[in-house]
């Protein structure tokens, strides 16, 4: 069990390592690399787990309403945790609610359950991200226009993707390898940055960090228990809730807050600190999972 859980993580931290080795030494600008990545790839990869002919949306009707309680009870349960550590809790809830699910979640998905996992590890993405440029905007701005989250490619491709895949609509098979081919670029490219900017942040409230970086796969790993035991998901889905709820806060908190001017300092370490220690609380989960 423990030299499967090793070659599962090995590979993601691998390559989050040449990120952040490379980023020491060679400092690079990958601003234009990411922006390809989230108008590009991932919305390649997001269109074609939900276009596919074996994708049918209505069976993960059950996994979708967790995956939304997850997100919405962590945020509560911060919200708490907040308030009894006297942090403002627009800078400590996001971090609570949204999780790296996207530059972890997705590979570790694949990686632990296989290429099947991908279409309800997208889901989970899927809600996550609905919810994070949604209520996740209006939280730190209550004048943010949400209007503009129609315009996110990977909302696009969500969108589009679940009328292809409704309609039972099948996409030529040449332009769906094509369309794959992108969306494969994104993982190792997603991983790679975030040991990018890893090595760019800096810890400048420590014990704030190291709250936050348990704080957010306890409370994510405890809702997961719950929701298992009170809704009838398949096994490969219940594992993944419980992955799911193990992962450390995303990298688009630190974004958020910085665009929002909500304490980005405070907001990076727990992100910083949170990433680093996913390799203590991950390997427990898929332990859990397995």
């Amino acid at each position: 069990m423990l030299l499967r859980i090793v070659s599962i993580l090995f590979p993601l931290f691998a390559i989050t390592a040449v990120g952040f080795l490379v980023g020491r030494r060679a400092k690079p600008d990958l601003s234009q690399a990411n922006k390809l990545n989230m108008d590009v790839f991932v919305p390649a990869l997001v269109f074609g787990a939900l276009a596919n002919k074996s994708f049918h949306i209505m069976q993960f009707l059950p996994l979708l309403g967790a995956t939304t309680v997850a997100v919405v009870g962590s945020g509560l349960v911060g919200w708490g945790v907040a308030r009894m550590i006297g942090v403002a809790p627009r800078t400590f809830v996001p971090p609570m609610m949204f999780n790296n699910c996207g530059n972890l979640g997705l590979p570790l998905a694949v990686l632990a359950f296989g290429e099947e996992a991908l279409a309800p590890a997208v889901v989970m993405f899927m809600v996550s991200n609905l919810i994070h440029f949604t209520f996740g905007a209006w939280y730190l701005d209550h004048h943010a226009r949400l209007a503009s989250v129609w315009r996110v490619p990977s909302v696009l491709a969500t969108l589009a993707g679940l009328a292809v895949g409704i309609a039972g609509i099948e996409v030529w098979q040449p332009a769906m390898l094509a369309i794959k081919m992108l969306g494969d670029i994104s993982i190792p490219l997603m991983l790679f940055a975030l040991g990018v900017r890893i090595s760019e942040s800096r810890i400048s409230a420590i014990r704030l960090g190291m709250t936050g970086a348990v704080a957010r796969p306890a409370i994510g790993m405890a809702l997961s228990v719950v929701l298992i035991w009170l809704v009838p998901l398949p096994e490969r889905e219940r594992a993944l809730l419980l992955v799911f709820g193990a992962l450390p806060p995303a990298v688009l908190n630190y974004m958020f807050a910085e665009r929002y001017h909500q304490e980005p300092e405070k907001v990076a370490s727990m992100v910083l600190i949170g990433n680093v220690l996913a390799v203590a609380f991950l390997p427990l989960a898929l332990a859990m999972a397995l």
